[in-house]
């Protein structure tokens, strides 16, 4: 080896010289510049270069141009393939009970393989009652309609100061031309789910939880409508006026409904700090159970930022 000759450093994080080949930035510009342009925003490179050669104009090769757009991000959804933007489900605050209701529709299992009946069920998500619910042998916009007007008229929904809002996914009977109808009718604003998203409807999928988990629920299917319609009146039953629900304390949801809520909490507070005065070793320096419920229920809220949660209007 030649005491002069240097040896190149090929070491993985070595400084090297740009090679000679290498576009400038001015270069890479126009290129982009050009793909972005109205005439070729929707064509890929294969045939921008060559309309580019007809017209006596060379920036560089095909992979040239994929290897520039790559590196900008803009190799893949230009033009009109461009991807959509996602949009945020919209965000509403319940302060009280008949302000926010979510429903959806399940299957019950029918004595027919392949058929079912179909459990149509609406929740307050204030107090996390059933309001109503109704249980037909097929789906339609029709009976969600009949359902939602006998619900409005039995709540009073009319007379409320702020208009009710009604959160479904986006199914055939949520969004049929009679449901919407009536519902504008009622003076009821509709919310919907993201197409394709499951959990823009958490309230109603929690409660369907509930309803086919719990030990009663039946492990053979229902003999008949009648009798599906008699096991969801008990279950209604059950879950408004002695299920106590983990989201609101504990409380029934009938309890939240009807607005006893500061009764009982007051009463609980009262009796750990009897509990504590009588046994305080037992808490030491501990405070006693936080029984503060929440004013706020909110539907889709905005994700936390800094610790901060951002609502939306």
């Amino acid at each position: 080896m030649n005491g002069d000759e240097v040896l190149p450093d090929n070491r993985k994080n070595a400084v090297r010289p740009a090679p000679a080949n290498k576009l400038s930035e001015a270069e890479e510009q126009t290129i982009i510049d050009v793909c972005n342009s109205e005439r070729f925003k929707s064509l890929p490179p294969s045939q921008i270069v060559p309309a580019l050669v007809d017209e006596g104009v060379y920036l560089g090769s095909e992979s040239t141009f994929y290897r520039v757009m790559h590196k900008h991000g803009q190799q893949q959804h230009r033009g009109r393939a461009a991807k959509p933007a996602q949009r945020k489900p919209t965000s509403y605050c319940a302060t009280g009970p008949n302000q926010v209701w979510s429903w959806d529709i399940t299957f019950l299992r029918s004595p027919v393989r392949g058929q079912f009946f179909y459990l149509y069920l609406v929740i307050d998500i204030y107090s996390r009652m059933i309001v109503t619910w109704e249980v037909h042998e097929n789906e339609s916009a029709e009976h969600a309609s009949k359902m939602m007007t006998k619900a409005c008229l039995r709540h009073g929904i009319s007379a409320l100061e702020r208009p009710l809002v009604l959160h479904s996914d986006n199914g055939s009977a949520m969004k049929g031309g009679s449901m919407l109808s009536t519902l504008q009718s009622l003076g009821v604003v509709s919310s919907f789910s993201r197409p394709r998203v499951s959990d823009d409807n958490p309230y109603a999928e929690a409660i369907f939880r509930t309803l086919k988990y719990r030990p009663g629920y039946p492990s053979k299917p229902f003999t008949d409508l009648t009798a599906a319609r008699n096991w969801v009146h008990g279950f209604t039953q059950w879950y408004n006026e002695d299920h106590r629900h983990s989201g609101i304390k504990f409380l029934t949801p009938g309890q939240r409904h009807r607005g006893e809520t500061k009764t009982l909490m007051d009463n609980r507070k009262v009796v750990y700090a009897l509990a504590k005065k009588r046994h305080p070793e037992r808490w030491g320096s501990r405070a006693t159970r936080n029984w503060d419920l929440p004013d706020e229920v909110w539907l889709n809220p905005d994700k936390c930022i800094d610790g901060q949660l951002s609502k939306a209007a």
